[in-house]
């Protein structure tokens, strides 16, 4: 059979019918979430998807997000979309996604898991409260560090770094809950919050006043609009810098967070090709 790639466009396309309808199960529920990360930059600077990204990301605080995850079902169209939940029974990660059923993405890893929804997604991120004390929320930040090493593990991930392998390795004898709960465990209302389990790789760029996440400010992305920060300004320029400056062309490529995309069959479609299959042959047999 001939699989249809989508094209980037085609994608993000598919992931605006996403976001309407997360933006949509958000208001009915009255539960408050931001877009985050590359989406915010991309609102900010092209008023839509950053031209060569594939991807999209929203946040929320922990006790927002979890009621989402609660309550979200009950209004979500079910027959169109799947809420995969953080550390569920075939999704070990320590985030969650909304799926588009009935469409394919493939992503850059050989799940271990058959049974795990691989349709186009979008990214639904916690923020947690942090400690009060310097050393407190380092602590914090080596426990997310492990509770994601055990994620990744679980999942499929794999690394050409000797580090991360090893990392990943010791993780597995260690238990995940204790981990989690110390990453979570600031004070409700802390003046500070974290990002370990959604932001940037490093550590002075997931901590911020707790004001980045409560103040809301609309704006327009892809013709519709929909919150981002009101401290945008300060947000952003924490994660990129010059934020408004765009990359030189050679720098704008795409990361491309799947090897395919497929919207006109389920990612059940793929199942023989997923079987007993290295992430090469895997990638090869698609193409």
């Amino acid at each position: 059979m001939e699989w249809k790639e989508a094209s980037l466009q085609e994608h993000q396309q598919a992931l605006c019918l996403l976001l309407k309808e997360f933006d949509r199960v958000c208001r009915q529920l009255n539960i408050p979430y931001m877009l985050f990360a590359g989406s915010m930059l991309g609102a900010v600077r092209h008023k839509g998807f950053i031209p060569w990204d594939d991807d999209l990301d929203v946040l929320m605080l922990r006790p927002d997000y979890e009621r989402f995850l609660k309550e979200a079902e009950t209004v979500l169209d079910r027959e169109t979309f799947f809420l995969q939940k953080e550390f569920s029974e075939n999704w070990p990660m320590f985030f969650s996604k909304l799926r588009l059923n009935g469409t394919t993405c493939l992503e850059k890893y050989h799940p271990k898991n058959q049974n795990t929804h691989q349709g186009v997604y979008m990214d639904l991120f916690p923020c947690d409260a942090a400690l009060d004390s310097e050393f407190g929320r380092k602590l914090q930040f080596f426990a997310s560090k492990v509770v994601i090493a055990k994620s990744l593990d679980r999942r499929g991930y794999d690394t050409d770094s000797k580090t991360k392998r090893l990392f990943m390795t010791l993780c597995r004898f260690l238990p995940t809950k204790p981990f989690l709960s110390f990453a979570k465990m600031g004070k409700r209302e802390s003046r500070v919050v974290h990002t370990f389990f959604g932001g940037a790789r490093g550590y002075e760029k997931n901590i911020y006043p707790r004001e980045y996440f409560t103040d809301y400010h609309q704006t327009m992305f892809e013709g519709k609009d929909y919150p981002i920060s009101a401290k945008y300004d300060a947000l952003l320029s924490l994660l990129y810098g010059d934020y408004m400056t765009l990359p030189p062309e050679e720098d704008r490529l795409l990361k491309q967070h799947a090897i395919f995309v497929n919207l006109e069959h389920s990612y059940e479609a793929f199942a023989d090709f997923r079987k007993d299959m290295t992430f090469e042959t895997y990638t090869r047999s698609i193409r």
